[in-house]
C-alpha cells in the first residue's frame, strides 16, 4: 500500500467534474481516512473524503442510498488509486445542533424501512453465529505472528460465546431485517438547515437493524440496556416496526442486541489488528478493549 495519495485523488476528482484547483482545509483526518472541505475559485464548495480498504466502496453504498430514496449527501465524483477511494461529496454546511434520541429513531425508521439491496454484504443468523469463531481465526493469525500472547482469557471466553451462538443467534433475520448503517452515532447524522442526512457509510451491510439502534449510544460507556429498550419503545412509536420489542435468541431484544452489536465490534476489532492496522504497537489499547466487549458479551448474553 503507498502513502496517501489524496492530493493526487483530488486532481484526479477536479478534472473529472470540471473544476479549477481548490484549497483543501482539513476536517477530520486518521490513519485510513480523511474528510476536508475543498473551496473553488467561483466560491463552490464540496466535502473531499478518501480512505483505504476496508472502507474504498462507501462511493457504491452512498450512490445506492441516494437511489433508494435515503437523505444522504450526495457523490459528485469518485475514483479510486492505489487502493485509496476519493470522493467530492455536497457539502452540507454546518449543522445546526448536534441529533438527539429523538433524530435518531426517526432516521432508523426511514433507514430500516429502505429496501435493500444485493451489493451489500450480508449479516444473516448463519454469519452472526460465525463472529466468534472468526475472532478466534483471527487471534490464531496474531499469535502466529507473535502478538497477543498473553490473552489466553480472550480464547476462553470467544471458546464460551462461540458454543453459545447457535442458540442465542436465533431472531438474527426477525424485522427490522435489512440496511445496517454499521457506524449509526449522532455524530453521523448532519441535522442543517435543509433537514437530516445520514453519513459514514463506509461498512454498511444487510442485517439486523438492531444492532444500528445499540450502537446509537456508543460503546466508550458501559452498556446500558433500559436506556435502548426505551430507544427502541421510542422507535417502534416514531414508525419502526414491534418486532424490534421482541425477544430473540432467549433474551430481551436489548439485551440480544446490546450483547451482539459488541461481539460484531470484537470480531472487526480484531481483524482490524491482524489486517487493516497490523501494528504491533496498537496491540494493548485494542486487547483492552476486546476484554472490556467480551465482558459485556458474557454478561449482557447470560453465557
Amino acid at each position: 500500500m503507498s502513502p496517501n495519495p489524496s492530493a493526487e485523488l483530488l486532481d484526479n476528482l477536479i478534472t473529472v467534474t470540471g473544476q479549477a484547483a481548490a484549497v483543501r482545509e482539513e476536517v477530520r483526518v486518521w490513519s485510513m481516512s480523511g474528510v476536508e472541505r475543498v473551496a473553488f475559485p467561483d466560491g463552490a464548495t464540496a466535502i473531499f473524503k478518501y480512505a483505504k480498504k476496508p472502507f474504498d466502496s462507501e462511493d457504491q453504498a452512498l450512490r445506492l442510498a441516494h437511489t433508494l430514496g435515503l437523505p444522504v449527501p450526495q457523490v459528485h465524483a469518485s475514483a479510486v488509486l492505489d487502493g485509496w477511494l476519493g470522493m467530492l461529496m455536497e457539502d452540507l454546511g454546518p449543522s445546526v445542533r448536534e441529533a438527539d434520541d429523538l433524530d435518531g429513531v426517526a432516521a432508523a425508521v426511514v433507514l430500516h424501512g429502505t429496501r435493500t439491496a444485493p451489493p451489500l454484504p450480508v449479516l444473516d443468523r448463519e454469519r452472526l453465529r460465525m463472529l466468534p469463531a472468526r475472532a478466534l481465526e483471527h487471534l490464531g493469525q496474531l499469535r502466529k505472528a507473535d502478538r497477543w500472547q498473553e490473552a489466553d482469557d480472550v480464547e476462553d471466553t470467544l471458546d464460551r460465546v462461540s458454543q453459545a451462538a447457535e442458540d442465542l443467534s436465533a431472531g438474527a433475520t426477525l424485522a427490522p431485517f435489512g440496511w445496517v448503517h454499521s457506524e449509526f452515532h449522532p455524530t453521523s447524522l448532519h441535522i442543517g438547515k435543509r433537514g437530516w442526512r445520514l453519513l459514514d457509510f463506509a461498512r454498511a451491510f444487510t442485517g439486523p437493524g438492531l444492532l444500528d439502534l445499540a450502537s446509537w449510544h456508543g460503546t466508550i460507556e458501559p452498556p446500558h440496556p433500559v436506556r435502548l429498550r426505551v430507544f427502541l419503545e421510542q422507535y417502534v412509536t416514531a414508525g419502526g416496526t414491534p418486532d424490534a420489542l421482541a425477544p430473540r435468541g432467549g433474551l430481551t431484544a436489548e439485551n440480544w442486541a446490546l450483547g451482539w452489536h459488541r461481539m460484531w465490534a470484537v470480531e472487526w476489532f480484531m481483524e482490524q489488528a491482524i489486517r487493516w492496522i497490523d501494528d504491533p504497537a496498537t496491540d494493548p489499547a485494542y486487547i483492552k478493549v476486546v476484554r472490556r466487549h467480551l465482558s459485556d458479551v458474557l454478561h449482557l448474553l447470560e453465557i
